[in-house]
């Protein structure tokens, strides 16, 4: 498997791979602290150049390829990743993905997730997996409109930085199970 960047244009949100030039917009974007509520670094405004940097140090060791996300309008509304990339087993996680508020419910979740599956699967993938913090209901059900299906909990995961321990809730999408995943997703966006 050999995991390539996305440049996709699909029902009005357009991917991008991230570059320096998308750290102010990027910024302005992730303004709203509730974003970040169950991530496990701390993602405070003060704190952003140094995670935008580790983000593009991820990035050029090849452990992460990030993506922004924009609507038609040119409005950068978050980003979205590739990470955990296991070309030898033929695996990746998407991931490290967040929205502006406004943009929850909407097309922008379906058309990102249909643009990363559709490359991951096309480039070798077998098994995409998705998670996030057990008390996330909303990402969770998001996950699970999705088409994954859910593995289990993994307790005691991850610390994040309010010093409170993540239990893990993890999903996955197997390579036979994606043409009924795009065909839900497809349905999805179009019926929007």
């Amino acid at each position: 498997m050999q995991l390539n960047p996305v440049t996709a244009s699909l029902y009005d949100v357009s991917l991008t791979p991230l570059v320096e030039s998308d750290r102010e917009e990027l910024r302005i974007a992730a303004s709203d602290p509730a974003l970040f509520r169950y991530w496990p670094r701390n993602m405070a405004a003060d704190k952003w150049d140094e995670n935008f940097d580790w983000m593009l140090k991820e990035q050029a060791a090849g452990r992460w390829i990030l993506h922004t996300v924009r609507l038609s309008n040119g409005r950068l509304v978050g980003q979205t990743c590739y990470l955990a990339i296991r070309p030898e087993h033929k695996g990746v996680e998407i991931g490290g993905t967040w929205y502006a508020a406004d943009v929850h419910g909407t097309q922008v979740n379906p058309a990102c997730k249909l643009a990363l599956l559709e490359n991951a699967f096309a480039c070798g993938a077998e098994r995409v997996e998705l998670k996030t913090d057990a008390r996330n209901s909303r990402s969770r059900a998001a996950i699970l409109k999705l088409g994954a299906a859910f593995e289990g909990i993994f307790r005691r995961h991850l610390l994040l930085p309010d010093g409170h321990w993540r239990d893990t809730a993890w999903f996955s999408i197997l390579r036979e199970e994606w043409p009924q995943v795009k065909a839900g997703l497809e349905a999805r966006l179009v019926g929007r």
